[in-house]
């Protein structure tokens, strides 16, 4: 087996024991913790973490990981193999008996990811990605070949905070007016595997997305056909600001309600 190769097993298999451990602790009366003003975590995000980078470690224990929780590294960097951790992306859904949430990992070599695994327990759904493509439950994906605005759905991918409600305001409004539909899932991660999907159009959001909460999703995209950019409409990277996501036809018209966000300065987004 290539290094590639297994790294691609073992990214869906650190996905599955964590999102094991999570789904156990899913609408059970878990305690809930708050992250800051805007975000929340819970002993199961750190269990699901734990594992995950348990398994991870059992084949690769010199390789650097990327996670949102704890003391574990925030930022990848651009030359060596890192991991890069959500447990669970979606918090605020998983605490409130909400099903759209998920466990993320992916494996990134200098700076690029090379595989991804999204797995989404109380859903039933396992999203991966590897170099020959992008699969939900092992069936190929693509993205959706709608290429008129009026037809589509977008989603405004990550949360403002109470601090910037008018931003929030502002993405809604760019997307209305553009395109047929929006939808809110509150977690990157299952947004992005959905526009890879066919489900979505679309995604938008002027922040810098934390890395757990953007890599896996956005190689899934790529993976399955559509395009990834920043703001100025580059190809997006772990430290771009601003993420835009499309099934490629729509790119431009995504691209041109990201810009619409009114935001002065960038900043990092919730998890």
């Amino acid at each position: 087996m290539t290094d590639v190769a297994e790294r691609t097993a073992l990214a869906e298999r650190a996905a599955r024991a964590g999102a094991r451990v999570a789904n156990d602790a899913f609408r059970t009366d878990v305690a809930v913790e708050a992250k800051g003003e805007d975000d929340v975590v819970t002993e199961a995000d750190r269990a699901a973490q734990r594992t995950a980078i348990e398994t991870i470690r059992e084949s690769f224990p010199d390789d650097a990981v990327v996670a949102e929780e704890e003391d574990a590294r925030k930022r990848v960097p651009d030359e060596g193999a890192v991991w890069v951790i959500d447990p669970i992306d979606g918090t605020h859904n998983f605490v409130r008996g909400i099903r759209v949430w998920g466990t993320a990992v992916a494996a990134v070599v200098d700076g690029e990811p090379v595989t991804a695994a999204t797995v989404c327990p109380a859903l039933d759904d396992v999203y991966t990605a590897d170099a020959d493509g992008a699969y939900r439950n092992g069936e190929p994906l693509r993205v959706s070949d709608v290429a008129e605005p009026r037809r589509a759905t977008v989603d405004p991918t990550l949360w403002w905070g109470h601090d910037a409600r008018d931003e929030y305001a502002d993405a809604c409004e760019a997307i209305v007016t553009r395109f047929n539909d929006m939808r809110r899932f509150g977690t990157a991660q299952v947004v992005l595997s959905t526009v890879a999907a066919g489900g979505l159009e679309g995604t938008v959001s002027n922040l810098r997305a934390n890395p757990w909460d953007s890599v896996a999703g956005v190689f899934m995209v790529r993976q399955a056909g559509g395009r990834v950019t920043d703001l100025a409409g580059n190809r997006w990277r772990h430290d771009s600001v601003g993420l835009v996501a499309s099934n490629g036809h729509l790119h431009d018209e995504v691209l041109a309600a990201a810009r619409a966000i009114g935001r002065d300065a960038a900043v990092d987004g919730g998890g």
